[in-house]
């Protein structure tokens, strides 16, 4: 849990979502003002997690992650269940994580140990699913959480289809302790076969422009 006053946390979450604001039409942020949001909602020195499991990726928000400009995000402390993708090991590269909680490596398991090699991969520890999950409620609260989700109603609800093993774990830590909860989609619809994520959890959508990688 975040050692920082709840109304500290609720007025710095206010001025993150102020400055997203202008790039937003309400909780709906147009595909090419995706990285303006992240920039806009990321601080240095942000817990930020980043969606990728054996289900399915935030590939779209990590790809946008991985493009933005040196010196936009620096010093993050990354928690993610699955380093996966090389948009992953592209931030590593940038230089703007400063440390990183995950579970696996899969795929990109020559990558990590390559930049552990280089000292470029700072290791904070690797977990268990459950050991993580359960410290996102105290001591890993994610700043910012980028999730990935089937779809998405036009009030914000959220519906994760057959892929449902993470995503609550990351969203509602964060949405209690005053975090922001931007969401790639892959379709925003009219009505939801049921709601996974309530939308007063949810700051921000995007859709994507593809489905998310599984």
């Amino acid at each position: 849990m975040s050692s920082v006053p709840r109304d500290l946390r609720r007025r710095n979450k206010l001025e993150r979502l102020g400055r997203a604001a202008k790039f937003a039409q309400g909780k709906f942020v147009p595909t090419d003002e995706t990285a303006q949001v992240l920039a806009a909602i990321i601080e240095p020195g942000d817990i930020l997690c980043l969606e990728g499991d054996n289900q399915k990726q935030a590939d779209y928000l990590a790809e946008v992650l991985a493009g933005m400009e040196a010196g936009t995000l620096r010093d993050i402390h990354l928690v993610m269940s699955c380093i996966t993708l090389p948009d992953h090991i592209a931030l590593f590269s940038k230089g703007c994580i400063k440390k990183v909680d995950f579970c696996y490596a899969g795929p990109q398991g020559n990558a990590v140990a390559e930049l552990l090699a280089a000292g470029k991969f700072p290791l904070g520890a690797i977990h268990t699913y459950n050991e993580l999950y359960a410290r996102y409620y105290l001591d890993l609260t994610p700043r910012v959480a980028l999730i990935a989700a089937a779809q998405a109603d036009r009030a914000g609800n959220l519906f994760l289809a057959a892929n449902t093993e993470e995503t609550p774990a990351i969203v509602e830590p964060t949405a209690f302790f005053d975090g922001i909860v931007l969401a790639q989609v892959n379709e925003i619809v009219d009505t939801l076969p049921r709601v996974d994520i309530p939308s007063d959890q949810v700051d921000f959508i995007v859709q994507a422009p593809r489905p998310f990688h599984l």
